[in-house]
């Protein structure tokens, strides 16, 4: 009660990625899980749900990102939309594989060859939700990235029970 935008956030993402309703149980074994997470930066206040699917060798799947997002007075959707999903972007990229590495006081990475970052087949579907505000407009640049990476390590906790404490995640799961 003391945070009602941070609420508004939650109780929108919840309901549009369905939080309540059972995931649908992967055909072949697979587990799945899904986590959830919110924050508030630029004065604007940003919740997703990420869904994945973990193999039994524990390479996993981001399906799905729900983003809800309260930023004021939205002035232009379209660009409200494309900032959450280029950072949900950026972040799963950062989350999964984006280590840089030092040796000798050197970064070893050079350029895209030794730092991988998300192709388009590796990008989740991604939903983006905006809170109807009369809040002065606020900054929707960089919100979208702090959420992505608790939601998705609480939904691999769902999935498997393993608590991720390191970034990257993209080989903790390996059986």
């Amino acid at each position: 009660t003391k945070h009602p935008r941070h609420a508004g956030v939650l109780k929108l993402v919840a309901e549009k990625a369905g939080w309540n309703k059972p995931l649908v149980s992967a055909a072949d074994g697979a587990k799945r899980g899904r986590g959830i997470a919110v924050h508030e930066s630029f004065n604007s206040f940003v919740a997703q749900v990420v869904e994945v699917t973990v193999q039994k060798d524990g390479n996993f799947k981001v399906d799905r990102v729900v983003c809800a997002v309260d930023c004021g007075v939205v002035v232009n959707p379209d660009v409200v939309k494309a900032q959450m999903e280029g950072g949900i972007g950026f972040a799963l990229a950062a989350a999964l594989t984006g280590e840089i590495t030092l040796k000798d006081g050197e970064v070893q990475q050079s350029n895209y060859h030794d730092y991988p970052v998300l192709r388009i087949n590796e990008m989740p579907k991604v939903e983006v939700h905006m809170v109807q505000s009369g809040e002065k407009p606020t900054g929707v640049g960089e919100p979208g990235v702090p959420p992505l990476a608790p939601a998705l390590a609480n939904a691999l906790f769902n999935a498997t029970g393993k608590r991720i404490r390191k970034l990257p995640i993209a080989e903790q799961l390996k059986a």
